[in-house]
């Protein structure tokens, strides 16, 4: 099924947090306030920003169509604490994330995550 760009970046926000969280515990950081601040390094708008175009190289034509939708979707909020085009930005990476998702593609999305971890 084919949904709405922004129902994808709404599910891929959750998926992308809950994998960010799981990655954090399974690299031994136990203490509440470190998982926070280590989160912070992830799941930003910034820093999902800056993921998308490390990433970009690698998606295929289909998950660039989806990136490029996601982009482009008519948002009615926005972030305080950035601008609206990295705002856009990082709704295309959590759209991308939430199709990939709901299309039962988790073995792309695990590959993904950790071309993210890994900074190349």
């Amino acid at each position: 099924m084919d949904y709405n760009v922004l129902v994808y970046a709404f599910i891929g926000d959750a998926y992308y947090e809950l994998l960010v969280r799981d990655y954090l515990i399974e690299k031994k950081i136990c203490k509440v306030k470190e998982l926070k601040e280590e989160s912070l390094k992830y799941v930003t708008a910034t820093r999902q920003a800056y993921f998308l175009t490390l990433i970009e190289e690698i998606l295929s034509d289909e998950e660039k169509d989806i990136v490029k939708r996601g982009r482009n979707a008519k948002i009615n909020s926005r972030s305080k604490s950035c601008d609206v085009l990295t705002y856009k930005h990082a709704t295309a990476f959590e759209c991308l994330i939430g199709y990939l998702y709901k299309n039962n593609k988790i073995d792309r999305i695990n590959e993904i995550f950790k071309k993210i971890v890994s900074g190349d």
